[in-house]
């Protein structure tokens, strides 16, 4: 790959993690530090709580922290926050897993405001928020997460940006610049970043360049059948089918390169009661999309059983002449890894407006419109183009104390029109209508707080040629914390959410690639059901402070895909319903020593199966580590072992996940220069240069997580 002159902006963070504290790095991130948290404002809450004043499992991260872990994926950013991982599609997509569960029940958001991508639909598919531009990131779950929708029973990510000024900056200027580079991929990011304001106009300008080449591993031999052990006898076939998987060891990931570029500015009017601003933000991105596998694209379904190449599912051979009889679009000749050429457009509007009038405290509006497509090329031609226009609107009102009852009631709605048109066409077109209201209410009794919501949704899809289905899910959650002593509680949330099927569970018929499947959605698809405990113990304050959750999800009517039949290592899978369970612990402990050296132990793990006995696909491994932080004057770091280990329980036609031990390391160097700041610092990920391969990600065998990559930036605050 070229590489370009890069510029980006950063902002300048702290980390912190609320009370759900951060804890594990993936094998290409470092696990923050935890700070105190009295003062960190949880923004996606609506009553502008503060840290300790939060019953729900939140968690924040922002900070210089957050500057030197950033990745250039979501999820590759948060996957050091207990019970966070990423399902990695390579270095240009990685989508939050909380607990086991990402899209669709995972919803992300800007300041509030859905996005409005393409990433619910598969893995390859990148989510558009940019992690080098954020100011923070809130991961919410229970009552506060139902506040966002069905789709967020698994959590709600809420990305904090500047790209819409609320204030004017003090000297009437301020921003931050930064260079990065990484050794592993060939890194070159810059950013930068600049809000100046007077009298009562205030503008934002962000800027941000990446360019990285395919990425380095350890050598690895991949597997020569990555589903022979589990296959049922009557699908073996002949070793010589798969003659081209046995090319030696791999050291670099083909495929896997990343150059994106975000262009964002912003204008707001600020006065002293509130603020309207608008900003308009331009993404393009192109990155390769390794493990895409075209030998199977002509395989259909008959019935519950799959035909490909002219034989049936039993048969031993592919028929290469039907192959090569039938024309889809796309060279197998080799021109190239296949790669998506990304383009977003989005307008943000949001506002506020405190004390309006009598009864009312404050207004809180959030709005985006978005123009998003992206083409999957290969052999220099369009295979498919996927397309999403949407907009969405959310209104806050929060209400005056009515008999000790602070809260919020709301109303959202959003509309997406979806389109999948090419050769990975498997989705119709589709609209997607959904309105909504909301209550959250909140109440204090001497040591108790007491915190409930409800949601209720109106959903309605249609696509061409399917029928048309309304669901109408209802959510419900309450929480209540005792605190025996200042610093010390214990909470217990209880919640009945409810999510509707997507486009895709519905309406999905056709081969996609990514996932290697042919999929085949349900129009009778009913509602899906959590029935949700949490119980968590934490201390905030003091030397030694913690926080651990145990919980357990029982869905009534899980959706989830259903393998009806298996060709090599192509799957018949149907989208269908059924009981399901997720049972797990999440959480850290921390010791301060003294004001600049502490250690940590974290961990977590989760369990998920099905009424049946039998075990849902890409679940997390557990994971356990140990953490250092220390500062001595202007230096600051940390030091960070953790095991993932094994995962052994695994689904049908999936195969085991050996475990592996990362080392990672971080060291900063502050310069003060007045007022202004310019920070150097150098972080190691994977120092043990293990092979890592992440049960989360459809295609861990042919893009294992990066090899040993240090990253050296310089950031300056002005």
């Amino acid at each position: 790959m070229h590489h370009k002159t890069a510029l980006l902006a950063a902002t300048s963070l702290s980390l912190m993690t609320v009370p759900a504290v951060a804890e594990t790095a993936a094998a290409t991130t470092t696990a923050p530090p935890v700070t105190e948290l009295e003062e960190v404002v949880v923004r996606a809450l609506p009553l502008d709580q503060r840290g300790d004043e939060v019953i729900s499992n939140v968690a924040v991260l922002s900070g210089d922290e957050l500057v030197r872990r950033r990745q250039a994926t979501l999820g590759e950013t948060l996957q050091g926050i207990p019970g966070v991982n990423s399902d990695t599609f390579g270095a240009g997509a990685s989508r939050p897993v909380i607990r086991g569960q990402t899209s669709p029940r995972v919803k992300v958001l800007t300041d509030g405001s859905e996005l409005m991508d393409a990433s619910a639909v598969s893995p390859d598919h990148a989510v558009v928020g940019e992690p080098l531009l954020l100011d923070g990131i809130e991961i919410l779950r229970g009552p506060s997460a139902l506040l966002y929708g069905g789709g967020a029973i698994g959590g709600a990510v809420n990305l904090l940006d500047r790209k819409i000024p609320t204030e004017i900056p003090a000297g009437g200027v301020d921003g931050a610049i930064e260079f990065r580079g990484g050794t592993a991929d060939g890194e070159q990011t810059g950013v930068v970043g600049l809000t100046a304001g007077a009298g009562n106009f205030a503008i934002r300008l962000e800027a941000m360049d990446r360019t990285s080449d395919d990425y380095d591993i350890p050598s690895y031999l991949r597997p020569h059948d990555d589903h022979e052990e589990h296959e049922d006898e009557d699908h073996d076939h002949d070793e010589e089918d798969h003659d081209h998987e046995e090319e030696g060891p791999v050291t670099r990931v083909e495929g896997t390169f990343n150059d994106t570029r975000t262009l964002t500015l912003g204008a707001s009017w600020i006065g002293s009661r509130g603020y309207l601003g608008v900003a308009v933000t331009e993404q393009n991105s192109t990155y390769g999309l390794p493990g895409h596998n075209h030998e199977y694209e002509d395989c259909h379904p008959h019935g519950t059983s799959l035909h490909c190449g002219g034989h049936d599912h039993d048969e031993d051979d592919h028929d290469e002449e039907g192959h090569d009889e039938e024309d889809h679009g796309h060279d197998h000749e080799e021109e190239g890894v296949p790669f998506v050429r990304l383009e977003n457009r989005r307008v943000d509007v949001r506002g506020e407006l405190r004390d309006p009038f009598a009864g009312v405290e404050r207004i809180r509006f959030r709005g985006g419109v978005t123009d998003y497509q992206h083409e999957e090329v290969e052999g220099g031609e369009v295979g498919t183009r996927f397309t999403n226009e949407g907009h969405d609107a959310r209104v806050e009102v929060e209400h005056a104390p009515i008999g000790g009852l602070r809260g919020v009631v709301g109303f959202q709605t959003a509309r997406s029109d979806f389109a999948a048109v090419g050769d990975e066409g498997f989705v119709p077109e589709s609209i997607t209508r959904t309105n909504a209201l909301f209550v959250l209410e909140q109440y204090r009794w001497n040591d108790w707080r007491f915190e409930g919501a409800v949601r209720q949704e109106w959903q309605e899809t249609e696509a061409i040629g399917r029928p048309d289905r309304d669901h109408d899910p209802l959510s419900v959650s309450g929480s209540a914390a005792w605190s025996p002593m200042p610093g010390w509680s214990v909470a217990l949330t209880a919640s009945r959410s409810q999510r509707a099927p997507n486009v895709q569970e519905l309406y999905a018929r056709g081969v996609h690639v990514a996932t290697n499947t042919f999929e085949l959605g349900q129009a009778d698809l009913d509602v899906e059901t959590a029935n949700t405990l949490e119980l968590t113990f934490r201390k905030t304050t003091g030397p030694t402070t913690f926080s651990v959750s145990a919980f357990r999800h029982d869905f009534d009517d899980y959706i989830y895909a259903r393998t009806l039949d298996q060709f090599e290592e192509f799957r018949l899978i149907e989208y269908t319903q059924a009981d399901a369970e997720f049972t797990g612990v999440d959480g850290e402990v921390r010791h301060r020593f003294s004001p600049n050296f502490s250690a940590t132990v974290f961990g977590d793990y989760v369990r998920a199966e099905l009424n049946d006995g039998s075990n849902l696909p890409r679940i997390p491994a557990a994971r356990l580590g140990a953490r250092v932080d220390g500062g001595w004057n202007q230096f600051s770091g940390n030091l960070e072992y953790y095991r993932v280990f094994e995962q052994d329980r695994i689904a049908d036609f999936e195969t085991e996940t050996a475990g592996y031990d990362m080392l990672n390391a971080t060291i900063a160097y502050d310069l003060r220069a007045g007022g202004d700041g310019v920070q150097l610092y150098a972080r190691a990920t994977n120092l043990l240069d293990e092979l890592a391969l992440n049960h989360t990600s459809f295609i861990k065998d042919s893009a294992p997580l990066r090899g040993r990559n240090f990253v050296l930036g310089v950031r300056a605050r002005f």
